[in-house]
């Protein structure tokens, strides 16, 4: 068992749309990634996805809903099928609940792909 340090781990890495992995329950990783501007438009066909704002904004943007804006302490969860497009205002640091095994890019291909996710110390 160990403990993971909000602020140390963030202060751990600068990339941006680049998650790390915290850790790991149930078949679900709790991951932190660093968010400036704006993704990809994307969907997860499998998974659904859990938002959490630590700092910053985070405007969520869907292709059939209204736009979410989230606060710090703030989640949502992003049902699996729904198109959507992070887009931080203007950086925000982010906890991800989600399947191990789930993309960044979920069913996109681009270069802010991540297959290999690293553990934050």
């Amino acid at each position: 068992m160990e403990k993971v340090a909000l602020a140390e781990a963030f202060d751990s890495f600068d990339e941006t749309w680049s998650p790390r992995v915290a850790g790991e329950l149930n078949g679900q990783a709790v991951k932190l990634a660093k968010a400036d501007a704006e993704f990809v438009w994307h969907s997860h066909a499998d998974a659904d996805e859990l938002f959490f704002v630590h700092a910053g904004r985070l405007r969520i943007e869907f292709r059939e809903a209204a736009d979410i804006v989230l606060e710090p302490g703030e989640l949502t969860i992003v049902p699996r099928g729904t198109e959507h497009r992070p887009v931080a205002e203007p950086e925000a640091e982010l906890l991800l609940f989600e399947p191990s095994e789930t993309r960044n890019t979920g069913d996109v291909e681009t270069d802010e792909t991540v297959t290999d996710l690293e553990r934050v110390n």
